[in-house]
C-alpha cells in the first residue's frame, strides 16, 4: 500500500474524528465544572491543546485522549462516542467499500475499518490470488500488524525475518519497516488484517 493511499485514509479519518470529539470533550469538561486550566492540570495535557481539541483544530493521539478520559473519569469509548450518545447502526455497502490493489494486481485490500479510528486502528479484508505479493512501506514507528489467515497460506517478510501461516493462524509483526505479504502454496488466500498504529500502543 502506498504512502499516499494511507495518508488519504488518515486525512479522512481525522475529519470524521474531529467532527465530534471536540464537542464531547467540552461537554464532559463542563459537566464536571472544570476550567481548561483545571483539566490541563489533572490530565497533563497542555491547556492550549485541549482548547484546540474542543475547537476541532487538531486531531489528538490516542494517548492524549486516554489522558483526558482518565481526568474526566470516563472510558475512552465514552469520549469517542457521539455527542448525543444515541445508539446507531452504520452500514457500508460493497460498492461503497474502498478497495486497494497491490502492484501486481493479485492482492485486494478492502478497507472495512471505521474511519473514526483510522489514526490508530486500521482494518482490512485481504484476498489474493496464488503468488500474489503485497509490498508495503514502513508505517509509523511502533506500529504492529496482525494478519489472521482464513483460507490459503501466506508468508510474511519483515527485514530478514520470514514466517508462514495457514488457516486459523495469526501472524503479528512490526510494520514500522518495509514488509511484504506473499501468497504461497499455489492456492488463493483470504485473511483479515488489523494494523495498530503507534498511538494505539502508546509507546
Amino acid at each position: 500500500m502506498s504512502g499516499a493511499d494511507r495518508r488519504s485514509e488518515v486525512d479522512a479519518g481525522a475529519v470524521a474524528l474531529s467532527g465530534q470529539l471536540g464537542k464531547t470533550i467540552q461537554r464532559l469538561r463542563k459537566a464536571y465544572n472544570l476550567s481548561l486550566s483545571e483539566l490541563a492540570e489533572q490530565s497533563g495535557v497542555a491547556k492550549s491543546i485541549i482548547s484546540q481539541i474542543e475547537r476541532n483544530e487538531t486531531n489528538p493521539t490516542l494517548a492524549t485522549i486516554w489522558r483526558l478520559s482518565q481526568a474526566l473519569d470516563v472510558s475512552i469509548e465514552r469520549v469517542l462516542a457521539s455527542a448525543d450518545d444515541e445508539p446507531f447502526i452504520e452500514k457500508t455497502t460493497r460498492v461503497d467499500t474502498p478497495v486497494i490493489f497491490s502492484e501486481d494486481g493479485k492482492c485486494r485490500l478492502a478497507v472495512v475499518g471505521w474511519l473514526k479510528t483510522v489514526e490508530w486502528l486500521q482494518w482490512y479484508d485481504f484476498q489474493a490470488e496464488p503468488d500474489g505479493v503485497l509490498e508495503s512501506e514502513a508505517h509509523q514507528r511502533g506500529s504492529v500488524e496482525c494478519l489472521s489467515v482464513l483460507e490459503g497460506e501466506v508468508e510474511v517478510k519483515v527485514a530478514d525475518a520470514i514466517e508462514r501461516a495457514g488457516p486459523g493462524e495469526t501472524l503479528r509483526y512490526r510494520c514500522d519497516r518495509p514488509h511484504a505479504i506473499r501468497v504461497v502454496g499455489g492456492k488463493p488466500a483470504h485473511a483479515t488484517m488489523v494494523c495498530f498504529m503507534k498511538a494505539a500502543l502508546m509507546e
